[in-house]
């Protein structure tokens, strides 16, 4: 197949981690393309019987174990991963091991991107952080999520963010004859509509510039195309942020959720899906408490109606806007140091795509009222994390880029947890999601709530606010500022009396 293994100026030599057939692919692909200037020495796989033998004119050194020796006594400047679908765990072992030789690295896309049609399937890119947190691909019952959607009017809020243009990507791929995009930012919302414009150009779509927080322009919007589903993934999220700005997190967070669900019963959707977060168990933040008192106006509402309307909790989605991987990435580009709040601060994790396959096998899954809860397997060490990009990047944690513990911010605290103790977590019909039923809804719930929006409007102080917030959620674990509390209104006292 290859008469020659030496390269001249200019060439790469390169170890292909995978002796499978994305490696035999790859090899070829190698071989038909020598303006590519890399020349394959062999082979690295843990399959036992290919030890020793020669695959695709090349030689199988070892098992990944040997990476490094194999890296040091063949010259290998390069190590191509061709393992679709190896967990993160094994991949981390590989960044590791040709980090440590002084040899880089890069990989094909996993098999989730490879199925999505977003990447070649021979397209070497950087390994990305997301491959070290790889999982086995969600597998997804289609004809059920299909139901959604298909030949349907389907509409997203917050259909610009992160989550929500990655809703509508896979909604799109359903069929739906209409898809509705609601969102406050216009630049972010032509964004995603031009995107699906081009990719799915058979699709009707309706791009509408408008605010949750407005419940007639949601009335109106609802009116004019009665959605058969609804995903509702507009929300502020950003914890320390919200800390600051109490008020808009109610209004957002809480008043948006309201005008949602209220027009999706007044005008007929019979599924409505929203976006929490695992920051709404037990919650020492605002944000959290908000996104749990919305998760409570959606159990109301679907006991209320008897419709489909549920909430879908997980925890951080890697490369959503201003999360911690884009904000570490930046920080080692300017020579560090990366900024951690605690050594054992821990956050569940999971992929943009993979989290948005389970909220659509959720929302077919719903029944009315329940809370659903994705697995996503072990938290992950917020400093692991860090040490995992700084060597991504090609530093050494230390030597190059210093890890500095900053401590803990407002709102923040070390784990987050998946269901508060009242809720009984029981198994659905897909292994990567679980159903929790909801305990009962605080008393007067309704009319806690509109107080509770009535404050944030008339500007209320952040103790009083933080105050509404607890007779919704008593396990919200408020930190008051112990300040001067206004009192500017004759109701106010009525509002905050126990």
């Amino acid at each position: 197949m290859r008469r020659s293994r030496k390269g001249g100026e200019g060439t790469r030599r390169v170890l292909i981690a995978g002796a499978g057939t994305a490696g035999g692919m790859l090899a070829k692909q190698i071989d038909s393309h020598p303006r590519l200037g890399l020349i394959p020495v062999g082979f690295v796989d843990d399959s036992p019987e290919k030890q020793g033998h020669t695959l695709y004119g090349l030689p199988v050194f070892g098992t990944l174990a040997d990476t490094a020796r194999v890296c040091a006594e063949e010259a290998v400047d390069e190590v191509l991963i061709a393992m679709p679908t190896a967990r993160g765990s094994v991949l981390r072992a590989l960044v590791t091991a040709a980090t440590a030789a002084g040899v880089k690295t890069r990989t094909l896309p996993s098999i989730g991107d490879i199925l999505s049609g977003k990447f070649d399937p021979f397209a070497l890119r950087q390994v990305e952080i997301q491959d070290l947190l790889r999982r086995e691909p969600v597998k997804i019952d289609l004809a059920s999520v299909q139901s959604l959607a298909m030949e349907r009017t389907v509409l997203v809020t917050g259909a610009g963010g992160s989550i929500g243009s990655e809703l509508c990507r896979q909604l799109a791929g359903l069929e739906p004859t209409r898809l509705v995009l609601v969102g406050h930012g216009e630049n972010s919302i032509f964004g995603i509509q031009q995107e699906l414009t081009q990719r799915w150009p058979h699709i009707r779509l309706e791009a509408v510039i408008a605010d949750v927080k407005d419940a007639g322009q949601m009335r109106r919007t609802f009116e004019r195309w009665q959605p058969f589903s609804v995903f509702h993934a507009a929300a502020h999220k950003h914890v320390p942020l919200m800390e600051e700005n109490i008020a808009e997190a109610v209004r957002n967070n809480i008043l948006g959720t309201r005008n949602v669900v209220h027009a999706a019963a007044e005008f007929g959707v019979e599924h409505l899906v929203m976006i929490s977060t695992d920051k709404a168990v037990r919650p020492t933040s605002v944000m959290g408490a908000t996104k749990r008192v919305a998760e409570q106006l959606v159990q109301m509402v679907a006991e209320e109606t008897g419709r489909n309307f549920v909430a879908v909790r997980f925890g951080n989605v890697l490369g959503s806007r201003g999360s911690v991987v884009p904000t570490f990435l930046k920080q080692i580009a300017d020579g560090g140091p990366v900024t951690v709040t605690h050594p054992e601060m821990r956050r569940y994790f999971m992929t943009i795509p993979e989290a948005v396959q389970l909220v659509l096998q959720a929302g077919a899954l719903g029944q009315g009222g329940e809370v659903f809860v994705l697995d996503m397997g072990e938290p992950v060490k917020i400093a692991d994390l860090a040490a995992d990009l700084i060597r991504l990047s090609g530093k050494e944690v230390g030597r190059d880029i210093e890890i500095r513990f900053s401590g803990t911010r407002p709102g923040e605290k070390l784990y987050e947890e998946l269901f508060f103790d009242a809720e009984h977590a029981t198994p659905t019909g897909h292994p990567k999601v679980l159903r929790a039923k909801n305990a009962a809804l605080p008393i007067g719930v309704t009319t806690v709530v509109g107080d509770l929006i009535h404050a944030a409007e008339e500007g209320w102080a952040h103790d009083d606010l933080r105050r509404l917030l607890r007779r919704l959620v008593p396990d919200y674990e408020a930190t008051l500022a112990g300040a001067p509390v206004k009192s500017d209104s004759p109701t106010r006292e009525r509002f905050l009396k126990d």
